[in-house]
């Protein structure tokens, strides 16, 4: 009974010596979290009426989302009586440790920093990157996020993407579709690269400036070779390629210009 007692004051004792600073360590997270979220509230506002580019404001928001959580933990942490310098010390070793362990992880944060700063890209440009083509979805502080053709999430690492090659489809608001069509070599080669840019200036798809073009690209060995490049917007780039492809076909085919094709042969042997 009497050590009963001992303990039952002994807990008293701490409840009344932690109880008022975990207390306190929970109202200040709760009201922190709550400035947190109006902070970042009020800077996405700043922000769009500023004109800022979309990915930066993701980027930064995460950033500055990210930073004042561990400023709000170490807070709390100090609040329940644990010493600052000391956490300090325990901090740094730890990132010490973590960032030997992370380096990749640091790498793609470094990648994130130089993409916000030389802006290769932004969301919503088409791009191809590390062998991945895709729209651009969002820039995360260690990873790209981009939308492939066949509808796709690929997920690229920033530093690997800012340190390879990239190339940007939607930068310059232009884009040129490559198709070849084969004639026949009986056939009047000039006449059907008439018949082909004609074909090209009507479809209102294809930009006026720079201009459509067809020209001979190669006499193969069954047909002449004729390339054929019109110049679009990005985002009507598949439109007019499939539309170049079966609008050729169409339009030689009214025009009578042949376009080569296999024939197979039967011989037949008299026995």
């Amino acid at each position: 009974m009497e050590n009963a007692e001992k303990w039952i004051d002994l807990g008293i004792k701490k409840v009344m010596d932690y109880g008022p600073k975990v207390l306190g360590a929970i109202i200040i997270y709760i009201i922190g979290s709550w400035i947190i979220k109006k902070l970042i509230g009020v800077a996405k506002k700043v922000m769009a009426k500023g004109n800022y580019d979309e990915s930066l404001q993701r980027f930064l928001l995460n950033l500055v989302n990210w930073g004042l959580k561990i400023f709000l933990i170490i807070t709390v942490i100090s609040t329940l009586g644990v010493e600052t310098t000391s956490l300090a010390a325990v901090i740094a070793a730890a990132g010490l440790a973590i960032g030997l362990a992370l380096q990749g992880s640091l790498a793609n944060f470094a990648g994130g920093v130089l993409i916000m700063i030389f802006k290769p890209y932004k969301i919503g440009d088409f791009i191809e990157a590390q062998g991945v083509l895709g729209s651009v979805k969002e820039i995360e502080i260690f990873t790209t996020k981009l939308i492939t053709p066949q509808n796709k999430l690929a997920i690229v690492p920033n530093g690997a993407v800012a340190n390879g090659n990239i190339i940007n489809y939607t930068a310059e608001g232009k884009m040129r579709v490559d198709t070849t069509v084969g004639i026949g070599y009986g056939e009047d080669m000039k006449k059907a690269k008439e018949v082909l840019l004609e074909m090209l200036l009507a479809n209102p798809k294809v930009l006026k400036d720079p201009a459509p073009s067809v020209n001979v690209s190669e006499l193969a060995d069954s047909s002449v070779n004729l390339v054929v490049r019109p110049f679009c917007k990005p985002e009507d780039y598949w439109d007019v390629y499939f539309e170049t492809v079966e609008g050729s076909k169409l339009a030689l085919d009214k025009a009578k210009i042949e376009i080569p094709y296999p024939h197979q042969v039967e011989i037949h042997k008299e026995v």
